[in-house]
């Protein structure tokens, strides 16, 4: 489950970057709402990582676009990942005990 959970994380990492990226698309809610949700939901089925998951998910964006020149305002899609995926680890550790390799 791992490694399905990773290749999620990086495959919806990378979707939403390319969307962010695409011209005319000017939407940050959108795009830092989706890092959010998907992070939340990374983090409750797989509690034990959320680091893993934040950084899978939310690195993408500042990778792509720091080098474009758009500054170090990118790296908020990493923190919004992170708060995400503790969010949802916190959430499943409270709600009941994790199962599987999370």
């Amino acid at each position: 489950m791992h490694r399905a959970l990773l290749a999620t994380a990086l495959l919806f990492g990378a979707l939403v970057t390319w969307v962010d990226s695409s011209p005319g698309w000017d939407d940050t809610g959108i795009t830092l709402g989706t890092i959010l949700l998907v992070s939340v939901i990374l983090g409750a089925l797989g509690p034990r990582r959320p680091w893993l998951w934040a950084v899978a998910v939310g690195a993408w964006i500042p990778l792509v676009e720091i080098p474009r020149g758009h500054g170090w305002a990118p790296l908020a899609a990493l923190g919004i990942a992170g708060v995400g995926a503790y969010a949802g680890s916190l959430g499943r550790k409270i709600v009941g005990p994790a199962t599987g390799p999370g």
